[in-house]
């Protein structure tokens, strides 16, 4: 169970933005991110958008440096990635590999 980091490269409302993802499930991503004290609506159906501010913070708790290439990859393969395809539609459907409330 490793929770992965992307660098900051992202632009977005004045900073540039950082995400993280579990590589196993969705609720050790949530775990996570409420141990950092990460707002829930930074959450993205299968990734939390961070500020670069936060970045060593969220290294320091645990999470592991990625390249780009590697935490798209390493997303792809836990089987919980969003397709942008599944972004668009009307519905999108519940978010895999977490448990019901």
């Amino acid at each position: 169970m490793t929770v992965l980091i992307d660098q900051p490269i992202w632009p977005a409302h004045n900073t540039v933005w950082a995400h993280i993802i579990s590589d196993t499930s969705l609720d050790e991503l949530h775990d996570f991110a409420h141990r950092a004290g990460i707002p829930r609506q930074g959450f993205d159906l299968d990734h939390y958008d961070v500020p670069a501010r936060m970045w060593e913070q969220l290294v320091g708790l645990g999470a592991q440096p990625v390249s780009v290439r590697e935490f798209v990859r390493s997303l792809e393969a836990s089987g919980l990635r969003i397709s942008q395809r599944e972004r668009r539609l009307p519905s999108v459907p519940p978010p895999r590999g977490q448990s019901s409330p």
